[in-house]
């Protein structure tokens, strides 16, 4: 059966996000069609994934947490995944399913994705992500030069737009063809995205565990294909506002506790479910979202959406199923404090605030 969508990337995230999408959307034939995952690493850990991802019967999902008060646990089967390839193993294949296959690209290649070492051109195949997807869709032109919408995943904002300057300039460098950079900037639609769920934990050799909550919020432009029509996918016109709440909101609160976790010296292994048990830790995060961030979003008009994801925050961060650990959140701890902390006050330098200033200022 042909797949008009084509997944790059085998991630837990992806099997707990648009695999599982998409496969349910394909039930009421919601969705344009099934997806070919590839993977485009190599790694040899990952290998045996690919077989597990296809079989007949599905692959699990267990969805476990809270969800406006409920306790949720339930697993799901997901078998919207019909063809696993790697780039590596079947290059050849998988230049003929974007040839002549595909409608929708995914891609979530983790944080380095959009990297491109020096060593990128020294095998037949590119080495980097970049570099494989210019050919695969140069062999697509030389076909048919039909449209195609592309999807990325990566947690890179205006993610849409970076990897669209980054392809236009590798067409440029490599393939040197004004008419395949033409087509590049005016066929192919480069849409922006942000996903939002947290997947806990990897299931073997197939599947993954992950809380309710979910969003995958796409922006609208002209020519743009949906993967499916689903209650957790949300077509906007404007991805700003959804990018600022997830990170001054979410993020933010996360390295608030990181913060605290790492000043007090706290234990080693302690998750966010348990830091938030201590009721003076609460009442400071609390205070915090209270007087100065639920008024910073005020000043941009955004009160109410923001209340309601303060809400779903804090029911996410007691969620009794999943062990998020605060050393985790710590890395790199200075980094976010600047796109997290002195980020928000960029964005409302009106508003005051002095418990986030004296976490920044430290």
């Amino acid at each position: 059966m042909p797949t008009p969508i084509v997944q790059f990337g085998t991630s837990r995230f992806l099997q707990a996000h648009a695999d599982l999408f998409i496969s349910e959307a394909l039930k009421t034939g919601a969705a344009p069609g099934p997806i070919t995952v590839v993977q485009t690493t190599g790694s040899k850990e990952r290998s045996g994934r690919l077989a597990a991802l296809t079989r007949p019967e599905g692959f699990p999902i267990v969805i476990r947490g809270l969800l406006h008060g409920a306790r949720i646990d339930r697993t799901e089967r997901v078998t919207s995944v019909t063809r696993a390839l790697s780039t590596s193993e079947n290059w050849n294949e998988v230049q003929q399913v974007i040839a002549d296959e595909a409608e929708i690209l995914i891609s979530n290649t983790g944080d380095t994705g959009y990297q491109i070492g020096g060593d990128d051109r020294a095998t037949e195949i590119p080495r980097s992500f970049p570099g494989k997807l210019l050919l695969l869709l140069k062999a697509r032109f030389n076909i048919s030069r039909r449209p195609l919408t592309i999807l990325p995943c990566e947690l890179v904002s205006r993610n849409g737009d970076v990897l669209k300057a980054l392809m236009l300039r590798l067409a440029a460098e490599r393939i040197e063809d004004a008419a395949y950079a033409r087509w590049l900037d005016e066929a192919v639609v480069w849409a922006n995205t942000l996903v939002d769920r947290i997947v806990s934990e990897p299931l073997e050799p197939a599947g993954a565990i992950a809380e309710p909550y979910a969003l995958w919020a796409i922006e609208n432009q002209p020519g743009l294909q949906l993967p499916c029509l689903h209650p957790s996918v949300k077509l906007v016109d404007d991805l700003t506002p959804h990018e600022k709440l997830k990170l001054h909101i979410l993020n933010l609160g996360h390295t608030v506790l990181a913060d605290i976790w790492l000043k007090q010296g706290r234990d080693g292994d302690e998750t966010v479910r348990e830091i938030l048990a201590d009721a003076t830790v609460a009442a400071r995060l609390d205070a915090i979202y209270r007087t100065e961030v639920l008024p910073a979003f005020s000043a941009r008009h955004l009160e109410s959406e923001a209340a309601d994801y303060v809400a779903a925050t804090l029911e996410r961060f007691r969620n009794p199923f999943l062990n998020h650990r605060i050393s985790d959140i710590a890395n790199h701890h200075q980094e976010k404090i600047e796109r997290r902390i002195r980020g928000l006050q960029r964005w409302s330098p009106g508003v005051p605030m002095p418990k986030l200033m004296a976490i920044a200022d430290q």
